[in-house]
């Protein structure tokens, strides 16, 4: 601590300007007068830029410019106490008490530790007034040492012991962080919880701030009654808080009124109604210190991605429903049109607006004529356009979280980009899958190099990207390419051999394909080799076999989410919270023949889900082939009922598949342990 503030670097009953830019200006020139630096116009621009972003004024005539900066080596803390206040942005008035704190652009563990500490300080009751009080630049370093000092943290007082008819204590849970993770994340979270214990309130607060960050046990965010995220940046694994009441601020809100967040964050505990954490993620993390074992980690990692994925699958499956629901099933066939959904739906729009529609007839494509008015057609095909570009991103999502996962924000970049890589060379689901695992591991190799000072800022925006990208892309294009499309060649190829006189067979392998990875590399194959025959067979009549391959698999696909949904109704207490959550949406993505919906249970407990929709799966896909059933739409799953030939059947075939699934899925969950949770 001894060389965070010295003497010559506090000034007490000065004018250092009229305005906090000047006062800035006047603090940087001060602390390299000192000798702390050779760069005060660095100092300044920097504190400056994160003053930009949110004032550092605070209650009661405090003010805390703060920054990291090249233009120090060394943490350093200069103290002004001003004659004249000036305006830093608090609500209560200008700030004559200026601590000015800058870190290294690179400083250490314990560097940023005593920061924070110093941060924790200045809102402590009486600090404040000790140093205006202060009558030398010697006093003034006593008194910041002394509180800086393990002696000086305020213990928790020891609790009563509860009377036998007491309630338990209400219990909460925060985050606070700031873009700099100097000073307002340690400021707020002092400030919760003081505010806290005048309360009567237990709270822990987990500090996102740049020394570091220790996660909140999973059996503390468990037995939390609200959580409140005081942040300015995004929330680290912020769905080990799914289904939380939450009270969401700014990280200054605190500062100002902390009694008023933890009164919030009781009420919202009460209300069935307050705002709540969103999230897909199991709701319970590994124990502080323990070791994660691979294949939670494993899990883990493939967890993150699939739940980033998630808002994509429902956003764009929905909207593509709904534009078959309003424009018809003939938006996505159209051989004129290059004989894809993507291409006539195009069409459509490019060729009319909203306010001026054509006849009817400019909708007229090959052998196949729309049924739907001009409007309805636009509209529908506006949803399918939108779902089919939300669509568009479900592998670069899932790849480039899955490398966030393992790398953090540096892998992002490259995990996208080798999502989109999977899509080039045709390996779908699986592909995005590998090439995010590559991604993430090149940019947590690269980011783990040790380089020179100089080039530490370029790391994370162009040598872990660039080098990443370049590492993983080379294995995905020139290594994995041929491999993983040659697989998915030969899988079409073996479907197409089963047509004909195995056409129940062909059904139930159908089934199991859409079902085995639910939107990957074998649901695709199968899906793509329905669809492939559905425009040549747009004009025929009767139970054509390309049309009872489309229904196969269409039902096939719609089994898992259904059986799943209904599992949670019959049996919830085998499934976890944010689980039950997700079976609500999952009768929506069901019926919509949305398979993705079924990712989240089989990802959190794959050995008994997987085989149980698999197995009802199949039995829809072959019902289907038995009972004739046809269908002319290549998506929408209830929505396109009137694109369905046999509709008895489609339900027949529908309903067994999914009361199937629901009884395995049931009775495996019922024998055994549960899976191992898992933290995204």
């Amino acid at each position: 601590m001894n060389d965070l503030i010295t003497p010559d670097l506090v000034r007490l009953d000065v004018d250092l300007g009229a305005s906090k830019e000047e006062v800035i200006t006047s603090l940087a020139t001060l602390i390299a007068g000192a000798g702390r630096s050779a760069d005060p116009d660095q100092i300044a621009a920097d504190m400056l830029a994160r003053e930009s972003t949110a004032a550092t004024g605070q209650p009661g005539g405090l003010a805390i410019p703060h920054c990291r900066s090249t233009g120090v080596d060394r943490p350093t803390l200069a103290v002004a106490r001003l004659a004249t206040a000036v305006d830093f942005g608090a609500k209560d008035g200008p700030a004559d008490l200026i601590f000015a704190i800058v870190a290294p652009a690179t400083g250490d563990a314990d560097h940023l530790t005593i920061l924070a500490s110093l941060a924790r300080a200045l809102v402590r009751p009486g600090f404040t007034d000790g140093l205006r009080a202060a009558g030398s630049g010697a006093e003034v370093v006593e008194l910041i040492s002394a509180a800086l000092s393990p002696a000086a943290a305020p213990a928790a007082a020891p609790a009563a012991a509860p009377a036998a008819s007491a309630p338990a204590p209400r219990r909460l849970v925060a985050i606070t962080a700031c873009p700099t993770g100097i000073a307002h994340t340690y400021m707020a979270a002092e400030a919760l919880e003081a505010a806290a214990a005048r309360a009567g309130v237990e709270i822990t607060v987990e500090t996102q701030g740049s020394a570091g960050a220790k996660h909140l046990p999973a059996a503390t965010v468990a037995a939390a009654d609200a959580v409140i995220f005081a942040v300015d940046v995004g929330v680290r694994d912020r769905h080990r808080f799914a289904g939380k009441p939450l009270v969401s601020s700014g990280v200054k809100r605190p500062i100002d009124d902390a009694d008023a967040m933890i009164a919030e964050a009781l009420r919202y505990a009460d209300d069935p109604n307050a705002p709540r954490v969103e999230g897909t993620a199991v709701d319970a993390a590994h124990p502080q210190g323990s070791a994660e074992s691979w294949g939670a980690r494993v899990r883990r990692v493939l967890m993150t991605g699939v739940s980033y994925m998630i808002p994509f699958v429902a956003a764009g499956g929905l909207l593509i429903a709904l534009g078959f629901l309003l424009g018809g099933y003939q938006i996505a066939i159209g051989s004129t049109f290059g004989g894809d959904a993507v291409n006539t739906a195009h069409h459509i729009l490019t060729n009319s607006t909203l306010l001026n529609l054509p006849d009817p007839s400019a909708y007229v494509m090959e052998d196949v004529e729309l049924v739907r008015g001009p409007l309805l057609t636009y509209l529908g095909a506006l949803m399918f356009a939108l779902g089919a570009a939300a669509f568009g991103f479900l592998v670069p999502a899932l790849a480039g979280y899955i490398a966030y996962a393992i790398a953090d924000r540096p892998g992002i970049a490259p995990g996208f980009v080798m999502g989109a890589v999977a899509g080039i060379i045709n390996s779908g689901f699986l592909g995005g899958i590998i090439g995010g695992v590559l991604a993430g591991l090149a940019a947590h190799w690269i980011a783990s190099w040790s380089v020179p000072t100089w080039a530490r800022g370029l790391m994370p925006v162009l040598v872990i990207p660039l080098g990443a990208t370049l590492l993983s892309g080379f294995a995905m294009l020139v290594v994995l390419g041929k491999p993983l499309s040659a697989l998915m060649t030969a899988l079409n190829n073996g479907l197409n051999d089963m047509s004909g006189q195995y056409a129940i067979l062909l059904g139930a392998v159908l089934g199991l394909m859409m079902a085995f990875d639910m939107g990957g590399p074998l649901n695709k194959v199968a899906y793509g080799f329905a669809t492939a025959g559905l425009g040549a067979a747009a004009t025929a009549t009767g139970a054509a076999p390309e049309l009872k391959i489309m229904a196969a698999v269409m039902l096939a696909g719609m089994v898992p989410p259904l059986a799943l949904a209904l599992a949670t109704v019959v049996r919830p207490k085998l499934f976890s919270a944010p689980e039950r959550e997700n079976g609500k949406a999952a009768w929506f993505m069901g019926a919509s023949f949305i398979t993705e919906g079924a990712i989240p249970f089989a990802a959190a407990d794959p050995i008994r889900v997987i085989p149980s929709i698999m197995v009802g799966s199949a039995v829809t896909g072959g019902l289907a082939q038995a009972l004739d059933v046809t269908l002319r739409a290549p998506h929408g799953g209830i929505f396109v009922l009137f694109a369905v030939g046999n509709i008895a059947g489609f339900l027949i075939s529908l309903l067994a598949g999914v009361l199937v699934s629901t009884a395995l899925v049931v009775a495996l969950k019922s024998v055994g342990p549960a899976p191992e949770p898992v933290t995204v």
